[in-house]
């Protein structure tokens, strides 16, 4: 006989469902830092893939983080076992998601790492190099399908333009740039016949302050002058330039 009155609805039913207990904060972190350790070994067994062992543990520790919150005592399951297949299974996806300078699609990109593991396994029983054909039944694929996941992993990292088979004629030496000194092009120009009309001693010492970065005192101890008799000169010359490239650009 159906009970009286509506039948609860499915946000009820969600709110009745009984939670995961919920792990105590000291026992939590008692679990993370107890499992450091796992984390660092699985980070290490990806290291010879290109990625810098600083990024796989943090990627590892993530996961463990996430396993810990994850992981229900009820079930019987062990932590170490539960934790070992999260944590793989992000670094994989790490190396799936973010390691290929160029994207290829995911069945590639799976077939190149497990190629890696299997090319290792291979040159210890065999104590050659592996051809494609043992990489192939190796890991249960075609021989077309390995040499495309091996050509695809040379997209794998993107080759640095300061890399060159000749290390006195890096790529970047042959390549353009901005000149740090376009902008002042103008300025210069106008400056350079204003400066030319200066006697060379106001032109040595203007030199000497703003090209040379020398002090007053330095300059005064350089041409055997007085510093107040430095600082007048700066100033009168400085006057005269304004003069002359104000008159020119009237002109």
């Amino acid at each position: 006989m159906r009970p009286d009155g509506p039948a609860p609805s499915k946000a009820v039913k969600e709110q009745t469902k009984p939670e995961r207990p919920a792990v105590a904060d000291a026992e939590r972190n008692a679990m993370i830092t107890d499992n450091l350790g796992l984390a660092h070994q699985l980070a290490r067994r990806f290291l010879h893939r290109g990625e810098p062992l600083e990024d796989l543990v943090q990627v590892a520790s993530v996961a463990l983080v996430k396993s810990v919150d994850r992981f229900d005592p009820s079930r019987g399951v062990d932590f170490a076992a539960f934790a070992t297949r999260t944590i793989i299974g992000e670094l994989k996806r790490h190396f799936r998601d973010k390691g290929w300078a160029v994207r290829a699609s995911r069945r590639v990109q799976e077939l190149y790492l497990e190629l890696g593991h299997a090319t290792s396994t291979l040159v210890q029983q065999l104590g050659r190099s592996p051809t494609v054909a043992e990489l192939a039944e190796m890991t249960g694929s075609s021989e077309e399908a390995v040499l495309e996941a091996i050509e695809a992993g040379q997209g794998y990292r993107a080759t640095s333009i300061d890399a060159s088979e000749n290390e006195d004629d890096p790529l970047s030496a042959r390549m353009g740039e901005r000149d740090a000194r376009y902008d002042s092009v103008e300025e210069r120009a106008l400056l350079a016949p204003a400066l030319a009309m200066l006697p060379h001693r106001e032109q040595t010492i203007l030199r000497m302050r703003f090209v040379q970065g020398l002090t007053q005192s330095e300059i005064a101890a350089t041409i055997g002058v007085s510093q107040m008799h430095v600082s007048r000169l700066l100033a009168a010359s400085l006057e005269e330039l304004r003069r002359h490239i104000d008159s020119d650009t009237v002109d």
